[in-house]
């Protein structure tokens, strides 16, 4: 199949997504909550994009949308900036603090909105003012900043490459990523893995030559045999060692290669 995007002929397979399409052919479309390693989460929706029908004209989002038949797509129209820069102060507001958001509100003009609240406000009924300082002391103990747009890609990234340690709790304007009653999780393994897929930057995550320290928990970290480079924590080891059935990793993976290549050298008489 082929589809026009922003004039460009794409040629493309049915059902693949239009981010995938518009990638593979260097059109840029912003995104925030897509990942390659996950399926399209379609939280974030700043990669909406406005397609076009058989005359009809409709914004849709690129990274869950599956091309169907041919069609003529724009990234940039005035439709989409207008809506798109919506989106980011919306974002803004919801992670003020975030330099991502910030950025991409800047490079996109996203318009100001006098409308928007400064601040979040909680009903008096909904949370009582020692719960709500409380809750506030938990999540900076946790590291847990106003930079989190809730993509939900910390919580998918725990959940299928590690243990499921972190979700999504609350409802409303009291939703956030956490783990269960903000208290240090009893299973996190401090893979990092929710920090390194993060798009703002809102977990923090800070390492010593020893340690590592994340949502509140301190891990020790653990060693190449040979190069010294940092394989992971204990914890991580131990699960990775479980989940493979095989015995706990000592070889960083560069190391871990040039042993494999010495003992094929030495298997064929290479050496």
């Amino acid at each position: 199949m082929k589809i026009t995007i922003n004039g460009k002929s794409c040629d493309c397979e049915k059902g693949e997504y239009i981010l995938s399409v518009a990638r593979r052919n260097q059109i840029e479309i912003p995104t925030l909550c897509h990942h390659e390693g996950f399926q399209g989460q379609a939280a974030c929706r700043l990669c909406i994009v406005e397609i076009v029908e058989n005359g009809k004209s409709r914004i849709v989002v690129s990274c869950v949308f599956p091309v169907e038949r041919e069609c003529d797509v724009f990234t940039d129209s005035e439709k989409v900036r207008r809506q798109r820069g919506m989106i980011l102060r919306l974002l803004q507001k919801r992670a003020p603090e975030s330099e991502e958001i910030q950025a991409l509100c800047e490079k996109y003009d996203a318009p100001e909105v006098d409308r928007f609240i400064e601040e979040k406000t909680v009903p008096a009924d909904r949370l009582s003012e020692s719960d709500s300082q409380q809750a506030s002391e938990n999540g900076k103990a946790l590291g847990i900043h106003t930079k989190c747009v809730l993509c939900g890609l910390c919580v998918k990234a725990c959940a299928e490459l590690s243990v499921g340690a972190i979700s999504t709790v609350n409802r409303g304007v009291l939703k956030e990523i956490s783990t269960p009653y903000h208290e240090p999780s009893s299973i996190c393994i401090g893979c990092g893995s929710c920090a390194y897929v993060c798009p703002t930057n809102a977990i923090d995550m800070t390492e010593t030559d020893k340690t590592r320290t994340i949502w509140g928990k301190t891990f020790r970290l653990v060693h190449c045999e040979r190069c010294g480079k940092v394989i992971g924590t204990e914890e991580e080891i131990g699960f990775a060692a479980e989940k493979s059935g095989q015995d706990r990793d000592t070889l960083c993976e560069e190391c871990r290669k040039k042993q494999i290549a010495a003992a094929f050298r030495h298997t064929y008489g290479r050496e």
